[in-house]
């Protein structure tokens, strides 16, 4: 996380309860660290036990009510049954951050059925019923935000990722539907897609010299995009000064697409 002196304050986020599935590293562990500069209560969920509970624990000494809770998305009772004990524990949720996903690179003539129910599992199935479970209680506290994660995969040529590009296309048509399922709730829901992010993963995996041409190739800006990066606009996203913002794509990608 970059330091926070020079980012804005949003007043209404503050003592409200954000969920965030992914937290434990990259774009979520981001997202959960300014979520909880900004004195939300954040409750977040991952695979990864070890960085998720350095997490919390980094920053409940800092001060911050955290809460880390062990989760595979694509189990969904164990994905709700996390959001009912982080809004029992933390308050309800007025924002969710669907975040998690999984970009493992597979060819086309090797895919079968079971990989590719896998990969739409991870990519896409959690954020409809991560939604469903939060917005009674969003309603019922008078509205709230639903930021989903696409990916400028689903917009540029890339190859060997059918599962993760079909999923995250379709997350940007959920995020539309719910949007007007939600509306009469007061409950907003956006979709922001991210370009390619120097998270630590894309760093050490992806991030060649190569890569980096077509960075510079294709951005319109030449800097590389960082985490911090799109947490700014999820933070926007999330507080009331976009409330009159919703089934909308926000891209924050360079001007790549």
């Amino acid at each position: 996380m970059t330091g926070t002196a020079s980012w804005a304050t949003y007043p209404s986020l503050r003592g409200r309860t954000a969920f965030v599935s992914g937290g434990a590293s990259g774009l979520g562990a981001e997202f959960v660290q300014q979520l909880a500069a900004q004195g939300m209560a954040v409750g977040f969920v991952d695979v990864d036990e070890r960085r998720g509970a350095a997490l919390e624990r980094s920053l409940r000494d800092a001060g911050a009510a955290v809460r880390f809770l062990p989760c595979d998305v694509r189990d969904v009772p164990a994905l709700q049954a996390a959001i009912a004990r982080t809004a029992a524990e933390l308050g309800v949720i007025r924002l969710l951050v669907n975040n998690a996903a999984n970009d493992h690179r597979d060819r086309v003539g090797e895919m079968d059925v079971a990989l590719w129910d896998d990969r739409i599992a991870v990519n896409v199935r959690h954020h409809f019923f991560a939604a469903q479970a939060v917005a009674p209680g969003m309603r019922d506290a008078g509205g709230g935000s639903i930021v989903n994660l696409g990916s400028i995969s689903a917009h540029i040529d890339l190859m060997d990722l059918p599962g993760y590009i079909t999923a995250k296309a379709g997350v940007e048509g959920l995020t539309r539907t719910l949007a007007r399922e939600y509306g009469p709730w007061a409950v907003r829901v956006n979709c922001i897609i991210p370009g390619w992010i120097m998270t630590e993963k894309q760093l050490t995996d992806w991030v060649t010299p190569e890569a980096e041409a077509a960075i510079a190739r294709n951005q319109c800006l030449p800097q590389k995009l960082f985490p911090d990066d799109v947490a700014r606009m999820l933070l926007w996203l999330a507080a009331d000064d976009s409330r009159s913002c919703t089934a909308q794509q926000w891209i924050v990608d360079g001007g790549w697409m």
